[in-house]
């Protein structure tokens, strides 16, 4: 399942890339592409929280069987073939390098959730991963046909919206994460009302993408879009700061559902626009895929490392007690998913200082491939 989304992921982002060149198609092609990938995450929680419910949480498998039975019959009879006319080697030395460094990374924070930051074990998988990574951008400078040209992410405006979009789905995912045991565990939400509680998020998500990127984006710099959208999501995450075990759906976690929703949407719209923009059309595939892999490292190390502070403040919270009331571990929770989200409201106000101080493309008329 992972290896073929990540074959499909960057696929059709190179094909909108390619395909829309003109900056009005360009900004509604990318806010479209935005706003699904934005809510994607939303819906398959309200459609996971119904199929557990009223079925089994094996359905939340089986019902990918159809879709993308569906998707592969209309690729098949819409799209195209490539022209076959350029082959190009394999860089198979810098496939092994980019992919152990990457699991070495996102294993190590993940086994820091249990082992702790100091444990041997994510010592030595960090050590790996920074080795195997620095190797590869070595390998990737000396090969003739290297698998990432570091064009590619050298580049500041692309590497900016690499950065940029990695950081916002590390913070989003958090959020997804937060937001899903404080529903469920704290405010005991059934799987159907806590998927039901996130469709805020995915229609603010639409109104970003739609209504304020896709107008703005022919219009202004990305990062008058990107920076602002970074700094609203920060303060939807502010707001889920301020979590209490009474706190309400509507006055609380309602308003930072909507500046989530329309702040990444600000952000991660101009970033598939601006990480594909400026590149050879050979390279189209491979810089969507940069993309691809930035989003997903990000949900990876999000995931990972903000859990990681929320079970730790967790823990602090109860001290020593040897037994904790059921009160006493509810505040323990929401105090580790306030902490958490701190950090990821922190996050995000680093993306926008990245984004202020990257990406400096002027419209997009005015940025061409060369």
């Amino acid at each position: 399942q992972g290896a073929f989304a990540a074959l499909l992921a960057p696929t059709a982002l190179s094909l909108l890339a390619v395909t829309f060149t003109q900056p009005r198609e360009r900004a509604r092609a990318f806010a479209l592409y935005g706003a699904i990938a934005g809510s994607g995450a939303a819906l398959g929680l309200l459609l996971g929280g119904a199929l557990t419910e009223y079925l089994d949480w094996r359905w939340c498998l089986y019902v990918n069987v159809p879709i993308a039975l569906v998707a592969a019959i209309g690729g098949w009879r819409v799209l195209s073939g490539g022209n076959g006319g350029h082959r190009q080697r394999f860089d198979f030395p810098g496939v092994v390098l980019a992919t152990g460094g990457l699991v070495a990374l996102v294993y190590g924070c993940t086994q820091a959730v249990s082992a702790g930051w100091g444990s041997g074990t994510v010592i030595g998988l960090l050590a790996a991963s920074a080795a195997l990574l620095i190797g590869f951008a070595v390998r990737e400078a000396r090969a003739a046909a290297p698998l990432l040209p570091l064009s590619i992410v050298l580049d500041r405006n692309r590497g900016g919206a690499y950065l940029a979009a990695a950081f916002a789905i590390a913070a989003m995912f958090g959020a997804f994460l937060f937001l899903t045991y404080y529903l469920q565990v704290v405010l005991r939400y059934p799987p159907l009302q806590a998927g039901l509680a996130f469709v805020p998020l995915t229609l603010a998500s639409q109104a970003g993408s739609w209504g304020i990127a896709s107008v703005l984006m022919p219009r202004i710099p990305a990062r008058a879009i990107m920076a602002p959208g970074a700094l609203v999501a920060a303060a939807g995450m502010f707001v889920l700061t301020q979590l209490q075990v009474n706190s309400g759906y509507l006055t609380l976690v309602l308003p930072a559902e909507v500046l989530l929703g329309i702040g990444i949407a600000c952000v991660m719209a101009p970033a598939f626009n601006i990480g594909t923009l400026g590149v050879n059309p050979r390279q189209a595939g491979v810089a969507a895929a940069t993309v691809n892999a930035a989003t997903q490292v990000g949900a990876s190390l999000g995931t990972a490392v903000l859990n990681t502070i929320a079970a730790s403040a967790t823990v602090a919270y109860l001290g020593n007690g040897l037994k904790p009331s059921a009160g006493l571990i509810a505040q323990a929770l929401v105090h580790g998913y306030a902490t958490a989200t701190s950090w990821a409201a922190a996050i995000l106000m680093v993306a926008a200082l990245l984004i202020a101080l990257l990406i400096n493309a002027g419209r997009p008329a005015a940025y061409h491939a060369p």
